[in-house]
């Protein structure tokens, strides 16, 4: 869980926050008690393409197929009477 410091105290010790957070600690910055900001290590937000590879299903080709009239109304709030009268909302 990140420690939560406070602004006057943040800038006093910032060299030793940073040293922390070089260590992969986090910090929070608060002001009066209130969350402002985080510190993080730009270590720890370390983009690699293909990360995700392998962790997400990809939906059959009816999941891109275009929705019913019936189903649409339904999507748009529009009730299946709407539908038949031809009313729209």
């Amino acid at each position: 869980m990140a420690e939560i410091v406070n602004v006057h105290a943040a800038k006093t010790h910032l060299s030793a926050l940073l040293e922390r957070v070089e260590r992969g600690e986090e910090v929070v910055i608060a002001r009066n008690g209130r969350p402002v900001a985080r510190l993080v290590s730009e270590k720890a937000v370390e983009r690699r393409p293909g990360r995700f590879k392998g962790m997400c299903e990809i939906p059959d080709a009816a999941f891109f197929e275009p929705l019913s009239a019936e189903d649409s109304a339904l999507w748009e709030g529009r009730s299946s009477n709407d539908l038949l009268r031809g009313t729209t909302p």
